[in-house]
Formats: C-alpha cells, structure tokens, sequence
C-alpha cells in the first residue's frame, strides 16, 4: 500500500513562497485503480513527480508498504516497485525500442519475441517498432506507448500514469484502458494510478481523487465522486461533461 502523509511541496516564486501541494494525505491500497482529476494547474502533475521521487517534498512523507520512502531517489525508488509513465514521454537518442524494453525488465537477455508481446498489448505492431531508435523520429502518440509497454515490461507495485491518454487515437485509447485493467489484475498487490481528464478513464476506477488549488478537494468511490463531476448539478462546483472529456 501507498501511503502520502500531510505532503506540501512549495516553491520560490519571485522571492516569496508558492504553496504548490498543500498538506495533501491519502492512501492507495493494493489492487485498486485510482485516478486524480481537477483544474489544471491544480497540483496533479507535480503530485504525480513527488511520488515517482522527481521533485521533493516540502514536508510531509511518503510510504511504501510501510516503508519511508521520501528521501529515495528515482532510481531507488524504481526499485521499491514504483513505475512512472511521463505526461511527455523522454526521447533517448541512440536507443532501440528493444533496448529500452529490455532496462525496464531489468533482463538484459529479454527476447525480441517477449519484448514484442509487450508493444502488442499498447497497439503497435511490434515488427515496425522493435529496432527503431526511441528519437525524433517516432510521434508523441508512439512514444507514449512504447513508454506504456516498458511499464508492462517493468510490472511494478505502483504504476503511475500522467494524462496517458494524451496523443493517443481512438482506436489505442480503448487499447489502453485494456491495458490498465490487465495491469490490475495481472500484477499481484499492485495498484495503478492515473491522472486524466477522460470520462471513459474515470469510469474505470475504484476510486477518484479531486485536486484543486493544491488540496485535496473530494475523495472517494467513483459512484459517489463521478457523478458530481459530469452532472450538470455537480457535487463540485463547476464541474461539466464535454464529450469524453470532464472539465474541472
């Protein structure tokens, strides 16, 4: 289980203190699919970056099974279970997708014919993929998920996904929300973590998290949150349903 404990992350903006996360608490127990959602800007990015051990708290702490974790490093931290897919996936020039499948497995001998099952399962076919370098030349969308298939490959305790579904086609977001779901069920004591906007996400979650202006601003079983945010009645305030999208 994933524990945040009264974590608060500030800034220096202009020569005072900006209070990015506020003394936000919750936990994340085993086998659940957790999805934050709120206003841009709120916070749930630079949440997601404290937790995968990019940025550093302020104060507070984060635990792991029990396990202080919050002055880990990344690399550390990657190795207590913690897997963390990027909003904007990283380019590394010189480096075959089979290469990059193969660290994230931790197995320097992974087969290209393992490594292919991993790129099936995010909508590539894995022939045109497997010995490309991981550059410029690949778009946003197959960069994203090739970065997915390395979190398959890595199968951590925590998977944390920021706006997955960003340069994603149709047809491979409903690929993805497939994916999210074999992550849950087919890791053991793992959970999954996602930051989005999309209805069809949030539908697929156990429970909802709301952040807004750094705090934590609802919590709780998506029958209970969901409602409030699509409903023209919302539970929070200005909350609407714009398509697929939930606007916050």
């Amino acid at each position: 289980m994933l524990e945040i404990q009264n974590l608060t992350f500030d800034v220096d903006s202009d020569g005072s203190n900006k209070e990015i996360i506020r003394d936000i608490s919750f936990q994340i127990p085993d086998n659940k699919m957790i999805v934050i959602t709120g206003p841009n800007g709120g916070g749930k990015s630079t949440l997601a970056r404290l937790i995968a051990g990019i940025e550093k708290p302020t104060s507070g702490r984060i635990l792991l099974d029990g396990e202080d974790i919050t002055n880990m490093s990344i690399t550390d931290r990657a190795k207590t279970g913690i897997g963390y897919a990027f909003q904007q996936p990283v380019r590394f020039k010189g480096i075959q997708v089979l290469d990059l499948i193969r660290l994230a497995s931790g197995n320097k001998k992974l087969s290209a014919a393992d490594a292919c099952i991993y790129l099936s399962k995010v909508g590539l076919c894995a022939r045109d993929y497997i010995d490309r370098e991981v550059n410029a030349s690949l778009s946003g969308g197959e960069l994203k998920r090739i970065e997915i298939a390395t979190v398959l490959a890595k199968a951590p305790r925590i998977s944390l996904f920021d706006e997955p579904e960003a340069g994603i086609d149709l047809w491979s977001f409903q690929n993805l929300i497939e994916v999210f779901e074999e992550i849950r069920k087919g890791i053991h004591d793992s959970s999954v973590l996602i930051i989005s906007h999309q209805e069809r996400i949030l539908n697929i979650a156990d429970e909802i998290l709301v952040i807004r202006d750094g705090h934590l601003a609802a919590q709780g079983p998506k029958d209970e949150i969901l409602p409030g945010l699509i409903g023209t009645t919302a539970a929070i305030p200005g909350c609407v349903k714009s398509g697929d999208t939930v606007n916050i």
